[in-house]
């Protein structure tokens, strides 16, 4: 089993474990079995969605861990879901020994942090993302958060987990839509670090589009989270509360949470993931717009995330998105921090106000 490890200067701030096991019980019960407290809290469908979250679920129940189911959707994502997990850990006697396991995607894992980090002003939480996007990028480097007045993830604090734990086991029951919004997390974490990685992400999951079946490519998806993380680990480290390299993480994020905002007013269903690949392909039209590219960038992600089955084109009038960026975290004063790619693997920061951004997408 691969450690990756979070740092905080010199210090142990958080493990990531990528275990290549078909069934991580044992290696997640050794974790576990570290810790004398262990509160669940679970996406109430994870049985349902993906068997071997349900298997885990099951298996912490029979050993007495309590459980708290939640409804794992952006409309739920709300500081009223955070406080009923505030209130199961008062009622469970919960003290500041307790650790709290996250056991679901990127809206359980954030809603579960954010209520751990807050609680008794703060004990120890942990993941099982059980989802390709959060395993890639919601359950790593300690963002949490909910949602606040229909903008994305307003509310929240930085805070590390004790650990994540990865399994390449639960990918095999996501649908269709659940893969492609972690691939497109994915391809943006190669887009800002490449190393090779974003031509072997872009053939797997071409393939994976084509028909091959995931089962006969799980190492190869296994190593490719695992590079991911690592990716995403290092930059942490090097800058955990965002003050600049941690930044470039955003890639594609200002405009595909400008489109959530649209998607949520108008009863539009836009994954985030769906939503960040577009904002990836509009980012990189800004660059060569602005020629910090060769041009023809925003073509080859085109063909690119067409070839993996991703959507590339904005579903809203492009001037709709400026007034939603206004409220994005990465606005400074009437100008917002955009991450724009001048190729593969080299991303920069340009500042400029949305309807700058919009005129050159235009």
């Amino acid at each position: 089993m691969e450690t990756i490890f979070v740092k905080t200067g010199t210090t142990l701030a958080s493990q990531i474990y990528n275990c290549p096991d078909a069934d991580p019980v044992p290696a997640l019960d050794a974790i576990l079995a570290g810790y004398d407290r262990v509160y669940a809290v679970a996406d109430s469908l994870a049985a349902e969605k993906c068997p071997c979250a349900g298997k885990i679920v099951e298996h912490l129940s029979s050993k007495g861990c309590p459980i708290f189911g939640i409804n794992a959707s952006e409309a739920e994502k709300s500081m009223d879901t955070v406080l009923a997990i505030a209130s199961f850990l008062m009622e469970q006697g919960a003290d500041r020994d307790a650790l709290v396991l996250a056991i679901g995607g990127g809206i359980t894992t954030d809603m579960t942090g954010f209520a751990a980090s807050i609680y008794k002003r703060g004990v120890r939480f942990a993941f099982f993302p059980t989802t390709l996007l959060s395993q890639v990028d919601a359950a790593i480097g300690g963002k949490t958060g909910v949602n606040f007045l229909n903008y994305k993830n307003i509310l929240g604090v930085i805070r590390q987990p004790e650990f994540t734990f990865l399994s390449p086991s639960v990918l095999l029951s996501l649908p269709k839509e659940d893969l492609l919004c972690g691939c497109a997390e994915m391809l943006k974490t190669f887009i800002i670090q490449d190393d090779g990685n974003y031509q072997k992400a872009v053939s797997l999951f071409s393939a994976l589009h084509q028909g091959v079946h995931l089962s006969s490519l799980l190492s190869e998806i296994s190593a490719l989270v695992g590079a991911s993380a690592r990716v995403k680990a290092g930059v942490v480290s090097r800058d955990q509360f965002e003050k600049g390299e941690r930044r470039n993480l955003n890639l594609g994020h200002t405009f595909a949470h400008a489109m959530e905002s649209l998607a949520m007013e108008n009863n539009i269903h836009l994954p985030h993931g769906l939503a960040v690949g577009i904002g990836t392909v509009l980012a990189a039209k800004c660059a060569d717009s602005l020629g910090l590219s060769d041009g023809s960038l925003e073509r080859r992600l085109r063909t690119d995330f067409n070839a993996c089955g991703l959507p590339v084109d904005c579903p809203f009038p492009l001037e709709n998105l400026a007034p939603a960026m206004y409220k994005d975290k990465k606005a400074a004063g009437k100008k917002v921090h955009f991450i724009l790619p001048e190729g593969i693997g080299k991303v920069v920061v340009r500042d400029m106000t949305p309807e700058e951004a919009v005129e050159l997408i235009g």
